[in-house]
């Protein structure tokens, strides 16, 4: 199903028509942001002979939290690992920030984007001595922190809510503990450009709603990109300014969440129908409602299947 605000594949998308005010002071109209990370024309197999993704475009928005949504097995990882560099394309290209993943060294895409895989294994060491490694990338051969490191390690712990547990052992932490853990240490990369990996697995309910919850504070307050591959289509609907829907290696469909919403694409995949709940009552404070708060949620109805006779 083609959604009917969709950004064609592999094709520019049309500008949108630019006012004085947005003009620079010489009157030139400043040229469009360079995607997060680009997709072009991507090919991928697992096995010889046995193409997984064919002919792949899609575009994470710099300046945007991007959900990649889709059932399991549909390419989801597949795409944060093509980013990332642990997977290479057998034709076309991945760029971040519009730099070829294939031509950076480890090093320098560890600068241009964080990282927080699934499952990560809990390493025997505390809380700081976690966060610290998110530093690595920007040490010299010594290995040491630097104050400005250290200074760095700090923030992050703080801005993660994770600060109080410094010295604690991170395989004592609590599910939801332990990923802003985990989270901290990917701030402390002090990179424009975060992609976490199925960051709610095995997290109770109130866990997931407080981490996403962080990373809308991190896009609006530090413009922070984020990427997100994610399970639960409730929390993609609240929290994402953006969608990739994806079908056994497939994208079919991306832009706007409430775009690809209407679209049916999400409810497509899953074979759900999918339907907004608004609590009854204003927003806190006065404030009006926000889509993406508690004040609004998705409930999910499995369609009928035709039965055969």
């Amino acid at each position: 199903m083609t959604e009917p605000n969709a950004e064609p594949a592999c094709e520019p998308v049309a500008a949108a028509p630019t006012s004085p005010g947005a003009m620079g002071p010489d009157g030139a109209v400043p040229s469009p942001a360079v995607p997060a990370v680009e997709y072009r024309d991507v090919a991928f197999s697992y096995r010889p002979r046995r193409p997984f993704i064919a002919g792949l475009c899609a575009t994470v928005e710099a300046g945007a939290v991007t959900s990649i949504v889709g059932p399991n097995g549909c390419g989801k990882s597949t795409l944060v690992k093509l980013a990332s560099g642990l997977l290479r394309p057998a034709s076309g290209s991945v760029a971040v920030k519009g730099r070829d993943v294939g031509a950076l060294s480890a090093r320098e895409r560890a600068r241009l984007m964080a990282v927080l895989a699934q499952s990560a294994r809990t390493p025997p060491m505390t809380v700081e001595a976690l966060v610290a490694c998110g530093r690595h990338p920007h040490q010299g051969l010594g290995g040491r922190l630097s104050p400005a490191d250290r200074a760095a390690v700090e923030a992050a712990m703080e801005r993660a809510g994770v600060a109080r547990f410094r010295a604690h052992d991170v395989r004592r932490l609590s599910g939801g503990e332990r990923q802003r853990a985990f989270l901290a240490m990917t701030l402390a990369q002090d990179t424009d450009l975060i992609v976490l990996d199925e960051p709610t697995t095995y997290l109770d309910i109130n866990a997931c709603h407080d981490l996403m919850a962080l990373v809308r504070d991190l896009n609006r307050r530090e413009g922070k990109t984020v990427a997100m591959v994610i399970h639960d289509i409730d929390l993609a609907l609240r929290y994402s300014d953006r969608l990739i829907v994806m079908q056994k290696g497939n994208v079919t469909a991306q832009g706007p969440t409430g775009a690809v919403l209407a679209s049916g694409a999400v409810g497509d995949a899953f074979a759900m129908d999918i339907c907004r709940h608004d609590r009854d009552g204003d927003g806190f404070a006065g404030e009006p409602r926000d889509p993406r708060s508690a004040e609004c949620g998705y409930v999910l109805y499995p369609r009928e299947v035709p039965r055969e006779e």
